[in-house]
């Protein structure tokens, strides 16, 4: 006999009593989705998932002491396997490159319809990572300058800044990238220093963008 399917372990963030209800009403008990818990503030999210020890945080971008961006940073550094699900009710959002760089794991509008949210969770606790098309392209637009603003240098970064850069692109904070590349935190720090003077940047939301535009 096979064994049962594990629920998915669900927290609700988000301060409107009603868009919380709507989300429990749509989620719970459905499809393998448990709700465990909700919170209305950043600092109330923190708290729960320490408590509560979901699998996914579905949080609103905005919230009243913070935002869900910050909170996603708070969240991954003392819960690294939570997986974040960020909602934003504006197609014209540009928390969508930092909601990326802090480590969520999506990004989508709260006007998504009911059944792409529900496997977007699955999807999510399966490893994958659900991103809006519009706005991941609104928010790089807006948040860096055009590609041909780069200098033409991409091909002196060392092979280990390439690495860097990479796994900066993905997300992932200098403690994560030095643990995955089995590094200092400082000898990070050194290698991330030396790439922004060599790329002329000075954010990683640039260094981000000047990685997924070389992709493209």
């Amino acid at each position: 006999m096979l064994p049962a399917k594990k629920s998915i372990r669900l927290l609700l963030v988000d301060d409107h009593e009603v868009v919380r209800v709507g989300l429990r009403t749509l989620l719970h008990n459905n499809q393998g989705i448990t709700v465990v818990g909700d919170a209305v503030s950043k600092a109330a999210a923190v708290r729960a998932v320490k408590r509560l020890k979901p699998d996914i945080v579905l949080m609103d971008v905005r919230l009243p002491d913070g935002s869900g961006v910050e909170a996603t940073r708070e969240i991954l550094a003392s819960h690294p396997a939570t997986r974040l699900i960020l909602l934003t009710s504006y197609t014209n959002d540009d928390s969508g490159l930092a909601a990326v760089l802090a480590g969520a794991h999506g990004y989508v509008i709260k006007n998504i319809d009911s059944a792409l949210l529900i496997r977007s969770i699955h999807s999510v606790s399966k490893g994958q990572s659900i991103f809006d098309p519009v706005l991941t392209q609104r928010a790089l637009s807006r948040s860096v300058m055009p590609v041909q603003a780069f200098p033409a240098q991409k091909q002196s970064l060392a092979p280990q800044e390439e690495r860097i850069l990479a796994l900066m692109a993905d997300g992932l904070t200098n403690k994560e990238i030095a643990a995955a590349l089995q590094l200092s935190d400082k000898t990070v720090k050194n290698y991330i220093a030396n790439m922004f003077q060599k790329l002329h940047i000075s954010r990683r939301a640039q260094a981000a963008a000047f990685f997924v535009k070389r992709q493209g």
